[in-house]
């Protein structure tokens, strides 16, 4: 088969309506459709044709996300689709790999994506940096620990989401710097986010909201739906399914969460998308009824190694030569010395000097924002140490804290 691969226009946004409802097997409602063409880079991203028709395609978006020690510019991979009568004919291989080359000659040293399955990325360099966890409440035994935060000068606000929005984009800009893998939110994306046509609700109704503020202004808020239902004897059974909640500081995010976890008629609190160190397991006195699910969540990929690695900060000292090995983007497969201090860093070719570590470049984008130690790696048999000790040097130094974590879809 004979493909032709070339940036999407605007033109081709119907033909890739269609490809992705074919891929995914979802229809995609109208206002989505004018939501999401908002948010991506045509021009970056490619399409995939065999004669007229559009068969694949990958999009970007491209967004400013923290990595430990501030923000810097990633593209992020979202709505790789190809045909159902196309599979496994080379179409994802071309589109990948092309556009990582893209990427590269237009200066972008990361990407990143989430991945519809876990296997799929791997093979072009994705490493799993980041981990989520789902949360089924049942409020029944929600109780908090008893030194949980307390401050009586908080106070809680029901608001409209609409309403509201600008006090959630000036709580969510106040802590976007404070975990990796946070994402700014452009307009576009808000609008996206707080999207509340009846295809959006799943059954759940309305978004509902509610503020937590002081004498200062807005401390956190909490977004959510609610699905009503009662037992056969009349019992309330409902259950709130929680969007986002973000507290700027503990007594905040405790009382959001007894908020969403009290209210009338709830008999359980579900929600999808939590850090992997959300400080709601430490202040549930049972945390056992978490009923917690864990899965992967953000894939990373060093489309420039020599570029990435210096971009971010390092939690110690390293001084390590690093063989990496990727057969995608050939000009990452070749020794690097990797030194830094907890201020800034270098990276440099070292095709001279002896590798003390060699991994793929998968395992290096896992580590990227501090969340995925090395040892386990290693054990596994994925990552070589050649100098005893390397590796718990470059583990230690590519640690951080809090753990990533990116919350939202892209």
């Amino acid at each position: 088969m004979s493909l032709n691969l070339r940036p999407l226009t605007e033109n081709d946004y119907p033909a890739w309506i269609r490809t992705d409802e074919e891929a995914f097997g979802n229809p995609i409602p109208p206002h989505r459709r004018e939501l999401f063409k908002e948010l991506i880079d045509f021009d970056r991203s490619l399409g995939a044709f065999d004669g007229e028709e559009l068969v694949g395609a990958t999009c970007i978006c491209g967004f400013t996300m923290t990595v430990p020690g501030g923000p810097v510019l990633v593209a992020g991979i979202t709505a790789v689709a190809v045909l159902p009568s196309h599979r496994r004919r080379g179409v994802l291989s071309g589109l990948m790999t092309r556009q990582l080359g893209a990427l590269r000659e237009q200066g972008e040293a990361i990407a990143a994506l989430y991945a519809s399955e876990a296997a799929i990325y791997g093979r072009f360099g994705y490493g799993r940096a980041s981990d989520n966890l789902a949360f089924d409440i049942p409020t029944h035994g929600s109780a908090f620990v008893r030194h949980a935060p307390v401050d009586p000068s908080l106070r809680l606000r029901v608001v409209d989401p609409v309403a509201a929005r600008s006090v959630f984009e000036k709580v969510f800009e106040a802590q976007l710097d404070s975990r990796p893998g946070l994402y700014a939110r452009t307009p576009a994306r808000w609008d996206t986010f707080l999207s509340d046509q009846e295809s959006d609700q799943g059954g759940a109704g309305p978004l509902r909201a509610v503020v937590v503020e002081d004498d200062e202004g807005p401390r956190g808020y909490a977004i959510f739906r609610i699905k009503l239902a009662f037992t056969t004897h009349d019992v309330p059974d409902g259950e709130l399914r929680l969007k986002e909640l973000v507290g700027l500081d503990p007594a905040a995010y405790a009382l959001l969460w007894r908020h969403v976890l009290d209210r009338d008629l709830v008999s359980r609190v579900r929600t999808a998308q939590r850090p992997p160190d959300d400080p709601l397991i430490h202040l549930l006195a049972e945390p056992r009824h978490l009923n917690a699910a864990w899965m992967d969540e953000l894939w990373v990929r060093l489309v420039d190694v020599e570029r990435a690695l210096p971009l971010r900060r390092y939690s110690a000292p390293v001084d390590v030569v690093i063989e990496v090995e990727d057969t995608v983007c050939p000009w990452n497969a070749r020794r690097w010395r990797l030194s830094a201090d907890t201020r800034q860093a270098r990276c440099v070719p070292a095709d001279d000097a002896e590798a003390d570590v060699v991994l793929p470049v998968s395992v290096l984008g896992a580590a990227y924002l501090g969340g995925r130690p090395l040892a386990a790696v290693q054990a596994a048999g994925v990552v070589r140490e050649l100098r005893e000790g390397a590796v718990r040097q470059l583990s230690a130094a590519m640690s951080w804290d809090p753990a990533p974590w990116c919350g939202l879809i892209f």
